[in-house]
C-alpha cells in the first residue's frame, strides 16, 4: 500500500511556505472547533494535530513547523483551547509530529499506510515521554493512549487517505 507522491521541502524564503502553512493552520483551527462540539472531542479525536501531519509530510518541515506552532497558539488565543497548562505539551508534540512526518516523507519519498502509522506512533510515544517528564504524572501523560486512540486512528487512516488523494499535486 505505497503510493508515489510529489513531496516538497519549501524554504522560509518561499512565499508558498507561508501560504500553505496558513491553509493548514486554518484547517487546524476549524477542525478542533467541529470536534469540540462532541463531549471530550478534543482529547479523544486529537484534531489539532491532523493538518500538521499533512503539512509536514507533503510540504516539508518548515511548513509543518509553522503549522505545528501557529495552530495551537492561535487556537489558544482565540478560544482558550488548548488551555494554557496544556499548551507547552501540545506544542512539543506538534513540533515532534512535524519533524517525524517531514523526515519520514523525505526518507521514503512515498506515502505508505505503515509510514503514517510510524509517524503517529513516534510522535505520540516521544511526546508522552516529554509530557511525563514535564508534569511528572504518568497517568496524565498517557492520556492520548487512554482516550485518544480514535484520534490516532483518524490521523493514521485519514492522514493516509488525504495524502494519497493529494499525492500528485
Amino acid at each position: 500500500m505505497e503510493t508515489s507522491a510529489k513531496l516538497y521541502s519549501l524554504n522560509y524564503s518561499n512565499v508558498r511556505t507561508y501560504l500553505f502553512a496558513l491553509l493548514f493552520v486554518v484547517g487546524n483551527i476549524a477542525l478542533p472547533q467541529i470536534c469540540h462540539l462532541v463531549p471530550y472531542g478534543g482529547p479523544t479525536l486529537l484534531p489539532i494535530y491532523f493538518f500538521t501531519l499533512i503539512a509536514a509530510y507533503k510540504y516539508g518541515f518548515r511548513v509543518g513547523l509553522l503549522t505545528a506552532i501557529l495552530s495551537p497558539v492561535i487556537n489558544h488565543l482565540l478560544f482558550a483551547m488548548p488551555s494554557g497548562a496544556a499548551l507547552p505539551i501540545i506544542l512539543i508534540k506538534s513540533a515532534l509530529l512535524a519533524g517525524t512526518s517531514a523526515l519520514t516523507a523525505r526518507t521514503l519519498k512515498s506515502v505508505s499506510l505503515w509510514a503514517i502509522l510510524g509517524v503517529v506512533l513516534s510522535y505520540q510515544i516521544i511526546g508522552t515521554a516529554f509530557e511525563w517528564a514535564f508534569i511528572g504524572n504518568f497517568h496524565v501523560a498517557v492520556q492520548d493512549f487512554r482516550i485518544g486512540i480514535p484520534g490516532m486512528l483518524i490521523q493514521w487512516f485519514g492522514g493516509y487517505a488525504l495524502l494519497k488523494a493529494i499525492a500528485k499535486l
